[in-house]
């Protein structure tokens, strides 16, 4: 059976690739906290953004969708989940408002596991969470003609009990102890739970509402304000890639975390890196909705597309950024470039007030 030893095993991970982007995320870190202190009544309504994009994303990745405007609905809690996608999709908030609540009270054990697994399927009729899978499964990838073929192959159902156990009790082990770098910690307990698969459904969500607690738990809680979920999901090839390469001779005790360690370690970074761009765009918060926009454009190296101005500026409805985006357009102080879904604006240069009037008007 496989064994665990997290701290062995992590010190053989400090390459100086991975030890500057540690030692990035811990200047990032420094950072968040004093942002935090200094924007602290600003920051709900990035949350309540996060919440919407986590939980579409996440289940996204597995195959569970739904309109915009239902998934809006089911995170805010306006609405009762129709059908098995929306149950998932309404059991998903739950078990990430537990953890934004709760997770300094939260310890990675298995008991603390099957808990928020039954959580995540509360909603739904036909599956029972809580449970360790009843049968062997295996993970598998389908080409582009549809035909499916094993990539690996996890732990046996009746080893899946006492695999949970080791990995979660050695992890916490290890994180306790506080020799290795948490960051290092996380993404390799995570692989290991994928690699071991331990519920018939709901692993690779699972997987993520852990890493969501785990890096709340080490300080690091920029995913309660930009969707780590949602970057997995724009390089969800990359994951898969790295997710394979880091299981190979997984069940040997031969494979190696690097690859996946890099693209978590990665992910993180890029989640604090818009975290920060987000905030500095909150000392625009005392001039008028049009200007902030202005503002926003005319700080962008190059194009930005009307979504990341909606990203950026999350308090801001659609409809005022679109017509503002009009009104820009026409006195000359932005340039339109490029067409449908690639349409994106530029700043002109023009730094003239009159030129480029507020649009006070717009609500």
């Amino acid at each position: 059976m496989r064994r665990f030893d997290y701290t062995k095993t992590a010190e053989k991970l400090l390459t100086p690739a991975i030890v500057q982007m540690l030692s990035t995320l811990h200047e990032h870190k420094g950072r968040q906290d004093l942002f935090l202190e200094a924007h602290s009544d600003e920051m709900k309504t990035l949350v309540d953004v996060a919440m919407i994009q986590s939980t579409g994303a996440s289940n996204r990745i597995e195959g569970i969708f739904s309109t915009d405007k239902r998934l809006e609905a089911l995170v805010k809690e306006k609405a009762e989940p129709h059908n098995r996608d929306e149950q998932e999709i309404a059991g998903y908030r739950e078990v990430l408002a537990i953890i934004h609540d709760n997770y300094e009270y939260m310890n990675p054990t298995a008991n603390v596991i099957l808990q928020l697994h039954k959580t995540l399927y509360s909603y739904c009729e036909s599956i029972t969470g809580g449970t360790y899978k009843n049968s062997d499964n295996l993970i598998a990838e389908t080409d582009a003609a549809g035909n499916q073929k094993a990539r690996f192959i996890p732990v046996p159902a009746w080893q899946t009990p006492d695999a949970m156990n080791e990995i979660c009790s050695s992890f916490w082990r290890a994180w306790a102890e506080g020799k290795i770098d948490k960051l290092l910690l996380i993404p390799m307990f995570i692989l290991d739970f994928l690699c071991i698969h331990p519920f018939n459904d709901g692993n690779g969500r699972m997987s993520r509402l852990l890493t969501l607690l785990l890096y709340y738990k080490a300080g690091y809680v920029t995913g309660k304000y930009i969707s780590i979920e949602m970057l997995i999901e724009k390089s969800k090839e990359t994951y898969y890639e790295t997710l394979q390469s880091s299981s190979y001779r997984w069940h040997e005790n031969e494979n190696n975390y690097e690859p996946f360690v890099k693209y978590y370690l990665g992910i993180l970074i890029k989640a604090c890196n818009e975290f920060e761009s987000r905030v500095e765009y909150l000392r625009y918060k005392g001039i008028s909705k049009p200007q902030r926009i202005r503002a926003v454009i005319e700080q962008k190296a190059g194009r930005i597309t009307k979504k990341e101005i909606m990203n950026l500026c999350p308090d801001i409805s659609r409809v005022t950024i679109e017509r503002t985006l009009t009104n820009l357009v026409k006195n000359g102080c932005i340039k339109k470039v490029g067409a449908g879904p690639s349409t994106g604006y530029v700043f002109s240069g023009q730094d003239s007030a009159s030129s480029c009037p507020e649009g006070h008007q717009i609500e």
